[in-house]
């Protein structure tokens, strides 16, 4: 589904992202508009799947970002904090994780399009003590992120009686 955001859409969204548990009247105050207004749009929001799930989630691909790509990075080992703070920088970014196994550091990367992709690997190489780059790009989300099962089970486990001790 398909919404025009304009820029209170984008402001209220950036405040649930800094504050995803903020009030509708904390809401309202960082934004600048009425409560009513905050509680509509973050209704249509939530209609046109922008946000998601309770809410706070923000579906990247209803703001423009539909290519995902994940990326490895080789690096200079002492350079390791020089490239994830180079990463840090770009926004496009989400997540940047050092990893065991073949390569360094594990990215994921949203743009809007191919040439955003480009121009944003191009910024990743840029940045000293990358060695190489190899990316791989999503063409669709089968499972998305959740917590919401793992969650379940422990609250399984945690209203389930305690077992009996064994005794040998």
């Amino acid at each position: 589904m398909s919404t025009t955001l304009d820029a209170t859409d984008l402001r209220l969204l950036c405040a649930l992202v800094e504050d995803p548990r903020a009030q509708i009247a904390e809401l309202a105050a960082r934004v600048g508009v009425a409560r009513n207004t905050v509680q509509s749009r973050l209704k249509r929001l939530e209609r046109a799947e922008v946000l998601r799930g309770s809410g706070r989630d923000v579906d990247l691909e209803a703001l423009g970002y539909d290519v995902v790509a994940f990326i490895t990075l080789e690096v200079v080992h002492r350079d390791l904090d020089a490239v994830v703070a180079g990463l840090r920088r770009i926004p496009t970014v989400l997540e940047a994780y050092e990893i065991s196994g073949r390569g360094d550091i594990w990215c994921r990367l949203v743009a809007a399009d191919t040439h955003e992709l480009q121009a944003a690997l191009r910024q990743v190489l840029r940045i000293k003590g990358v060695i190489r780059s190899e990316t791989v790009l999503a063409l669709h989300a089968h499972v998305a992120y959740r917590a919401d099962a793992l969650l379940r089970r422990a609250a399984e486990v945690a209203a389930a009686p305690p077992s009996a001790p064994t005794h040998r």
